[in-house]
């Protein structure tokens, strides 16, 4: 469908950063005031701010990269029998945790990512309320950038703290988590929103995110690739590594993201 890409993915994440910190923009300006609520089928929120950064998001990336297409979270996407033949694709979250921003908590993301042959090769999140920057490609490295432009590199920990720091939802909780707890033992605790907490284990600020219970693949594409780039794995219950655009569904299976390998962490979840 596209040829390989020229440039190389990683000559695309300046930009792809300056793209997602627009939406992130265009989200603010719904943020700093009054904005309606309303709900799609799935029961979940849906705002104006959703909207504008969807928008700025597929209409730049096609600027971009024109050829390879988008699947956004606000958009619907084809089937599998035509998008399955895609060697690349966008997977776009405009605003992930749409409950944190309704509840204004800050803890929400602009999530982007470069997906190849199935796997997540390049992600970007944008935290809008603090500025920050959370990106990777494969091969390349992950970076943090602050709100005055200024990035380092950061790298998931390994060892592990003891006890280990598990980053978890801060809406979604439930018997399946407290089992995966229990079976864990000893640990502390860190709620998260949004994909952030993918961030967060890239950057060595926790050990473990554990995954019980539905996600779509927009989610968490940006926050593997990230994770990853900075030494993580995403694997699922059965231990295989989580996939995209390989299944009729974008919802996926449970799955859980760590770097110290010491742990055979998906039998706990």
């Amino acid at each position: 469908m596209t040829p390989p890409l020229a440039p190389a993915p990683h000559l695309l994440l300046t930009d792809v950063v300056a793209l997602a910190r627009e939406a992130g923009e265009a989200i603010l300006g719904v943020y700093a005031g009054a904005f309606t609520v309303q709900h799609k089928a799935d029961r979940s929120p849906l705002t104006e701010a959703d909207l504008r950064a969807h928008r700025i998001l597929v209409a730049g990336l096609g600027r971009l990269t024109p050829g390879i297409p988008v699947i956004s979270e606000e958009s619907p996407a084809p089937p599998l029998a035509e998008r399955g033949a895609w060697e690349w694709l966008w997977l776009v979250d405009p605003l992930d945790g749409t409950r944190e921003f309704v509840e204004r908590s800050g803890e929400f993301t602009v999530n982007v990512a470069l997906v190849r042959r199935h796997e997540p090769v390049l992600g970007v999140l944008h935290v809008p309320v603090t500025g920050v920057d959370y990106y990777g490609c494969r091969g390349a490295g992950a970076f943090r950038q602050e709100r005055d432009g200024h990035a380092h590199p950061i790298r998931a920990q390994v060892p592990m703290a003891q006890p280990p720091r598990v980053v978890a939802s801060r809406s979604h909780r439930g018997d399946r988590l407290d089992g995966f707890f229990t079976r864990l033992g000893a640990h502390e605790l860190r709620p998260a929103g949004s994909a952030l907490k993918f961030g967060l284990i890239a950057e060595g600020a926790a050990d473990v995110y554990p995954r019980v219970g539905p996600t779509s693949e927009w989610d968490t594409a940006a926050g593997h690739a990230i994770a990853e780039a900075a030494g993580a794995t995403v694997v699922t219950r059965g231990g295989d590594a989580l996939r995209y655009n390989a299944r009729e569904s974008l919802l996926n299976p449970d799955f859980v993201c760590y770097a110290d390998a010491s742990r055979a962490w998906h039998t706990l979840l």
